[in-house]
């Protein structure tokens, strides 16, 4: 049993996503919360969103797993970016409690020359403003290739976060295997010490979702390219034994892989055949 999906469009609505996710066979999605390029957000109304309840609730759907707009940066050296970053996040938390009890997942920024020290301090006041006690969303920090200036290419960089953090109990981590891969953790050879490196350093009860790819690159390549599944330098072999792996029972697997519907239907068949 997996709980496997991919990226959505939410344009027709929320119920319209979970329709579509039946027909493709999945039990998970993933959607952008706003433009991902941009700033635009979609308004839902309470019957969209009762709507998609009854149909997780129907066919046993997992976590869903929206995310932030690929513009939001929570740590640029731009004071005017920060801000709009916090109004993002602020906002899109407050949209997401209309569907309790999901995940809301964010790349967690970059630094723009300011050196990752003063990038977490920035990510983490961002956090202590936007969270809120009786939020029944949890915010994950994406695990990232390292590419440029971004910050939390380390699991040590997402645990300083995560320590800053007043309300952490309101945090997890999804791990992107495309990124964790690019940043140099070798899942393909040594998966058990990966996983016991983050355990360690950040503890697997933080373990959240997975967003699932291959890569283009080799390992430790820190340049951030999806692959379709068993297409790249990770391989087949190493994406299934990822997936069956005990640490990620029960966790929703948004696949990022470079596909269209097709694609996706084919991939999510393949994952759960896995599983047969």
């Amino acid at each position: 049993m997996i709980y496997i999906g991919c990226h959505l469009s939410v344009t027709n609505g929320y119920e319209a996503m979970g329709h579509q996710m039946v027909d493709f066979g999945g039990s998970t999605f993933a959607w952008f919360t706003r433009n991902p390029r941009g700033g635009k957000s979609k308004d839902v109304t309470p019957e969209d969103v009762k709507a998609l309840q009854n149909i997780l609730e129907e066919k046993k759907f997992g976590k869903l797993v929206a995310h932030a707009s690929y513009t939001m940066n929570l740590c640029s050296a731009n004071p005017d970016t920060r801000a709009n970053g916090l109004d993002m996040l602020q906002k899109d938390l407050e949209k997401m409690e209309a569907l309790p009890g999901q995940y809301y997942n964010f790349h967690p920024g970059s630094h723009t020359g300011q050196g990752p020290e003063v990038g977490i301090e920035q990510i983490a006041d961002g956090l202590n403003k936007a969270l809120f006690p009786e939020m029944q969303t949890t915010v994950l920090l994406e695990t990232m290739a390292g590419k440029g200036s971004e910050v939390g290419r380390s699991f040590e960089e997402l645990k300083a976060i995560i320590d800053r953090v007043e309300l952490n109990d309101k945090l997890g981590v999804c791990f992107d295997t495309c990124h964790t891969w690019d940043a140099g953790y070798d899942i393909v050879k040594d998966l058990d010490g990966v996983l016991d490196r983050f355990d360690k350093i950040i503890g697997l009860d933080k373990l959240k979702a997975v967003h699932f790819n291959d890569s283009k690159n080799q390992c430790g390549a820190a340049k951030d390219r999806h692959e379709k599944l068993g297409q790249g330098f990770i391989g087949m072999e190493a994406m299934k034994r990822f997936a069956m792996h005990p640490a990620f029972e029960g966790l929703p697997f948004i696949l990022e892989t470079p596909n269209d519907d097709d694609g996706y239907i084919q991939e999510i068949a393949t994952v759960k055949s896995w599983f047969e």
